[in-house]
């Protein structure tokens, strides 16, 4: 990985104007969709780029046939990226009921059917152990606490160490597992808006890549080691930002 690229787009980043909704909408125009493009992909390999576009651009898709959960997943992510603008200009910390509310809002209609059943909901955390990579995460009753201890951890960082933050941030957010369902798609939000109130770019991490990406997150699971996965950020934002930096038209070229 070339370290002055990624250097050179934190720059480009930095020298974005994010005064207002506005800017925000201006920086973040080809980005938003490829990220919850390849978020959503993550999970679920129906999602489409097309599907994803359209949903951003137009608030419906023509001629859909496929399943609405699929739709829900694709939709909730525009209400989140729309819900989070204004904090991204107002830079608000990172709290336990911001968290609980970008995971509501990513998995209202869209929540594994079993665990509905067995009480659990978006937005409020689980209450069942549910087995996760190589673990259950924490205990129910613990998690209320160790996500405030993960908020504590976050606020005032340097900004020398704010991508070593958002590295750790997202391991232990995983590792925790707060909710019974949508915790990859939460935790993805989540790291990219704390590096966006940190003054980084924030970054895709693209569906063709997951098996990086879950192997930083088993390593974490069994080390505690954080350095793997913060290189694999660099590399995942020079790609990000060589894509969504291309002409709308030409995106679909790349996916």
């Amino acid at each position: 990985m070339n370290n002055k690229d990624y250097e050179r787009i934190v720059d480009e980043w930095r020298n974005k104007p994010l005064n207002t909704i506005a800017d925000v909408d201006v920086a973040l125009e080809n980005f938003r969709v490829l990220f919850a493009y390849n978020s959503n992909k993550i999970e679920n390999p129906d999602t489409t780029y097309h599907d994803t576009r359209e949903i951003f651009d137009n608030g419906r898709v023509s001629g859909y046939t496929g399943e609405l959960r699929t739709l829900f997943e694709i939709q909730n992510h525009k209400y989140c990226y729309e819900y989070l603008r204004e904090r991204i200009v107002n830079r608000d910390p990172i709290t336990p009921s911001l968290i609980c509310e970008i995971h509501k809002i990513l998995m209202t209609g869209c929540y594994d059917e079993s665990r509905w059943k067995r009480g659990e909901r978006p937005g409020i955390y689980k209450i069942h152990d549910y087995v996760t990579g190589d673990g259950i995460g924490s205990a129910p009753e613990e998690v209320s606490a160790d996500i405030e201890s993960l908020c504590n951890e976050i606020t005032d960082v340097p900004v020398e160490r704010a991508l070593t933050a958002a590295a750790y941030m997202h391991l232990r957010f995983e590792a925790i597992h707060p909710f019974a369902d949508g915790n990859g798609r939460a935790g993805r939000t989540l790291m990219n808006y704390f590096l966006m109130i940190q003054g980084l770019p924030p970054t895709v991490l693209y569906e063709e890549d997951k098996k990086t990406y879950y192997m930083a997150l088993a390593v974490y699971d069994k080390s505690e080691e954080i350095s793997g996965f913060e290189e694999f950020i660099k590399e995942q934002t020079i790609k990000t930002w060589t894509k969504a930096s291309k002409p709308i038209k030409t995106l679909s070229v790349f996916i």
